[in-house]
Formats: C-alpha cells, sequence, structure tokens
C-alpha cells in the first residue's frame, strides 16, 4: 500500500550542483542535506523544505523535461511568486486548474516546476 511521496528527483548536466543551490537554497528556501557517503560521489545535490523532498542527480547528456514537472503546494502563493521573480526566476501564472492559483516556473538547468495554492473553501451556506 502507498502511503506517501519520499522525493522528486530531477536531471541535471554534470557541474551544475553550484547554480543548483543558489537557484534551490536561496531562491525557493529550501535547505541542502547532505547526500548518504556511497551516493555523494555521483555528483548533484539534494534539498528539503518541511515534508518536501527533492533530489537533483547528475546525467549525462541532460535534456530537461518541458512537461513533467514536480506540483509544490505553497502557502502565500502571491508573495512566493513575487519573491521569485524579483531573484530572476521565471513566473508563469495559469488559471487552468478550477479551484487553485498556480504558477509555473524553472529552475537554472530548465527543470519545469509547478507551485500551487488551493483557493480557501467556501464557507457553508
Amino acid at each position: 500500500m502507498l502511503a506517501a511521496v519520499d522525493h522528486v528527483q530531477l536531471a541535471a548536466p554534470p557541474g551544475s550542483e553550484g547554480a543548483l543551490r543558489g537557484f534551490y537554497v536561496d531562491v525557493l528556501g529550501m535547505t541542502e542535506v547532505p547526500k548518504p557517503g556511497g551516493l555523494a560521489g555521483r555528483g548533484g545535490c539534494w534539498f528539503e523544505a518541511g515534508a518536501v523532498r527533492l533530489h537533483l542527480g547528475v546525467e549525462a547528456g541532460f535534456r530537461p523535461a518541458r512537461k513533467a514537472h514536480p506540483g509544490l503546494r505553497v502557502t502565500g502563493i502571491e508573495a512566493y511568486a513575487a519573491r521569485l521573480a524579483a531573484l530572476g526566476a521565471p513566473v508563469t501564472w495559469d488559471d487552468l486548474l478550477p479551484g487553485h492559483r498556480r504558477f509555473y516556473s524553472e529552475d537554472p538547468v530548465g527543470n519545469r516546476l509547478e507551485f500551487l495554492e488551493p483557493y480557501p473553501a467556501a464557507p457553508p451556506a
């Protein structure tokens, strides 16, 4: 039986760890966590924020996915989008998902990221 998503892995080109750290830590506000010893030599980096865990793994011949992406739930989406935009990240709003406010961005290597926040539930009539 499935219980939860443990993490999402995204790919990145070799040598991009510095740019990834700058984005995931400084722009998104995540914390880098050390990779276990046996995995550290493979390159890449891991990040966490609360229960959200993203692993960026090095892939030779990397090409960013243009459609596939993690959907990351946020609070205060307007302020979060403004923060990303002020720090140079692209912010593209999309209003097609019923019940949610959402936007897309991308990391420095072109991975697509979705950020969403449900609209508050209407009070019962």
